[in-house]
Formats: structure tokens, C-alpha cells, sequence
């Protein structure tokens, strides 16, 4: 994984770092989607804080078309100010854009669970709502970006964790739901407690950003100092040499001229060379090397964004009511899905039900997860080393296109049906 010269990852903190910070990029959007009863609750009636977690409201007219517009809303400021972070990161300062919008999401996270307890009708609740999903995603776009570029810089393995930490984010908000609905108290401390929840999520998400600095594995990688361009290039040669015999690859006669080539590369007898300062990377030279991956990231979210959440939770049991028919919708559509879209991210295996819906969901959810990560961790690869930050924070930029095409065509999906 890392350079012989390279310092330990003492306690594998930094991996448990990056692991949280994933998490927390993805609780404010997993946590909002899988309350969507509570907010429909709310929009249902006048001037109540009653909206429960655990009452399914599909049955009623959506007057607001809740789940569209969370999906939509969500998912369009993170495609915006993505491109802005991917345009501007060189002009604002790293820890500025992370810790900031960090700050800020707590913040506005928890102006959402200090509204379950005041009294508002429906339209002013959905508009400070909608607002707040609206800035909420706008700084996690920022907070994403940002910290896929530092990954950019660092061994692959440490993006895979991030990505599982953004796949465990789903299955937290599911889990947290649940045991608000199971807690037997009362609608409206079930809800705050639910809310309350994420705040410290992203909370603990800013110790472990704060912590980096004092990590020697971190600083080493994440210093990006030009003199190091040359190693990191070595080491990802030699992973991708490592990978191909792993799998059986033979050896070709352009493998064998990499080999030679790194032996070269690392013969102690040549004469030093004074190290040369990379020039800015384009974003266009960038883009032309890592379209293809791009392309895929893309479709892969527009057909996810397009049927889930909007369409998915819109789905009921069609046994008798009773507590299936409660916790129905929060396991097969919330939690099944995050729990697949996890394992598919990590690359692990997991057991199928013979059930056509939660089959689906299932096959849905590993192929979404398995795909995201696979196009992620394998675009800074295909670019030189100084190059990787830029890779990846224009992955993020296309990641948000793909959410933001599958949020849009969830509005035609949902007028189809």
C-alpha cells in the first residue's frame, strides 16, 4: 500500500478518520430521505408537530410531491456547487472548505430537529425545509469534493474506506429510525431524538478531520509536497504490477518494459536529478483521461436517483396492518438498500430473500454500491500523481451529475406510474 520510506498508519487512525468523515458526508441526505414519514406526517396536516416516523402516508394525495423534491433538491445544489469547488479549490483554503462546511451542516442540522418542536402549517414547514435540504447539500458538496481530492493523493485503499464509510451513513439513518420507532415514546421525542442523532455524527466527524494534522501517516500524504510525485508514481506502477499477477495475469512485453522501467527508475547509481515542480494539472487533460469512468459513475446514479428514494418509498406491504406493515417500508426499502449498497461497496457477499420487491432491492443496491466504488477508486489511478487531486475532486463533480440526472427522471418515473 504505502512506500517503504512511508510512515505507518500507527493504529490504522487514519483509516478510522477517513471511515468517520464518510460517514458524516452522507447522514444529513440518508437521514432527511429515510424520515421522509415524518415529513409527510407534518405536510399532511395543519399546524401539528405530530408527524410520526413510523406512518406510512403514501396512501395520502401528495400535495408537495415530498420525496421529488427532497431527491431533486438535494441532489442539484450538489452538482452545482461541486463544479464550483472543482473550479475554485486552488482559491480557498482546504480546511477552510471542509471544517467550514462542516460546521455549517451542524448547524443547519440542527435548526431541523429544533423544528419538531414548533408549530407550523404545512407550506412555511415545506419551504424552511426544502431550504434547508437546499444549503445542507450545497455545503456537503463542498465537504465531498474537498475530501476526495485529499484522497486523490493517498494509497487506494484509504477512498475504499471512505466509500464504506459513506455506505454505513444509509444503514446508521435506517437503524436510527428504527430505534426511534421501537423507543415507545411519544411522536415528537421519537422524531427529535432521530434528529438529534446526526448532529453528533458530524460532530465526531470534526474531531477526527481535527485529529489528521497530528497523524505523521496523514501529514506524509497529505503534505502533496512536488518532490514526492515521483514515488507516489512508483507505487501506484508497482500495485498495478502486483494486481495483474494476483489475478493471473501473464506477463506481457509492455509489463515486462514497465518492469524494466521501474528498475531503471530506481537504480541507485544514476545520477540524482534536481526534482522538477509539476505543472498546474488541467482540468481538461484530466477530464480526457478519465471520461470513460466518469461517464459510467454518471449513469450508474441517474438510473439509482431515478426510482430511489422518490419511487421506492412508495411501496407498501400488502399483508394485514400490524407491526410488519410499520416497519415494512424503513427494512426493505431504507435499510435493505443501504445494508446492499454497503456490502457492494465493500466488496463482500450477503443473502438473498425470495421476494420479488426485495430481491430487486437487493440486486439494485450491491450493483449500485460495487459500481460507485469501483469508478471512484479507479480514476486518480489513470492519471500522474499530481494529477490525482483534480481527478478527484471532478469525479465528485460527476458523481453529483448522476445524482442530480437520476433526481430529475424520478419526476418522470413517478407521473408514469
Amino acid at each position: 500500500m504505502a512506500r517503504g520510506d512511508a510512515p505507518q498508519d500507527s493504529y490504522h487512525l487514519v483509516g478510522i478518520s477517513f471511515f468517520i468523515l464518510g460517514l458524516g458526508t452522507l447522514l444529513p441526505w440518508n437521514f432527511f430521505i429515510t424520515a421522509i414519514p415524518y415529513f409527510q406526517g407534518r405536510l399532511a396536516g395543519a399546524n401539528t408537530t405530530t408527524g410520526a416516523l413510523d406512518t406510512n402516508h403514501t396512501g395520502l394525495a401528495d400535495t408537495f410531491n415530498f420525496n421529488n423534491w427532497v431527491t431533486l433538491l438535494s441532489q442539484l445544489p450538489l452538482l452545482l456547487f461541486t463544479l464550483l469547488n472543482s473550479l475554485l479549490y486552488q482559491c480557498i483554503p482546504e480546511m477552510v472548505r471542509i471544517l467550514g462546511s462542516l460546521l455549517v451542516i451542524l448547524l443547519l442540522f440542527a435548526l431541523t430537529a429544533a423544528l419538531v418542536k414548533v408549530d407550523m402549517s404545512p407550506g412555511p414547514f415545506f419551504s424552511i425545509t426544502m431550504a434547508s435540504v437546499w444549503f445542507i447539500n450545497s455545503f456537503c458538496a463542498v465537504l465531498q469534493g474537498s475530501l476526495f481530492g485529499q484522497l486523490g493523493t493517498m494509497p487506494s485503499t484509504y477512498s475504499t474506506l471512505f466509500l464504506s464509510g459513506q455506505g454505513l451513513a444509509g444503514i446508521f439513518a435506517a437503524l436510527a429510525m428504527l430505534m426511534s420507532m421501537a423507543s415507545g415514546v411519544d411522536a415528537q421525542t421519537s422524531a427529535l431524538g432521530y434528529f438529534i442523532t446526526p448532529c453528533v455524527g458530524i460532530f465526531v466527524s470534526i474531531v477526527c478531520y481535527l485529529s489528521l494534522p497530528h497523524l505523521e501517516f496523514a501529514r506524509y500524504y497529505l503534505a502533496k509536497k512536488p518532490s514526492q510525485a515521483q514515488g507516489q508514481e512508483l507505487e501506484t506502477k508497482a500495485e498495478l504490477l502486483q494486481s495483474d499477477e494476483k489475478n493471473g495475469i501473464p506477463n506481457s512485453p509492455q509489463k515486462v518494459a514497465l518492469t524494466l522501467d521501474l528498475d531503471a527508475e530506481k537504480d541507485p547509481e544514476l545520477e540524482p536529478q534536481e526534482p522538477q515542480k509539476p505543472e498546474k494539472p488541467s482540468v481538461f487533460i484530466v477530464f480526457q483521461k478519465i471520461w470513460l469512468t466518469a461517464l459510467c459513475l454518471v449513469l450508474v446514479f441517474t438510473v439509482t436517483l431515478s426510482v430511489f428514494p422518490a419511487i421506492t418509498a412508495m411501496v407498501t406491504s400488502s399483508t394485514s396492518p400490524g407491526k410488519w406493515s410499520r416497519f415494512f417500508n424503513p427494512i426493505c426499502c431504507f435499510l435493505l438498500f443501504n445494508i446492499m449498497d454497503w456490502v457492494g461497496r465493500s466488496l463482500t457477499s450477503y443473502f438473498l430473500w425470495d421476494a420479488y420487491f426485495i430481491t430487486f432491492m437487493l440486486l439494485f443496491a450491491v450493483s449500485n454500491g460495487y459500481l460507485m466504488s469501483l469508478t471512484m477508486c479507479l480514476a486518480p489511478r489513470q492519471v500522474l500523481p499530481h494529477e490525482r487531486e483534480v481527478a478527484g475532486t471532478l469525479m465528485t463533480f460527476f458523481l453529483a451529475l448522476g445524482l442530480s440526472c437520476g433526481a430529475a427522471f424520478s419526476f418522470l418515473f413517478k407521473a408514469l406510474l
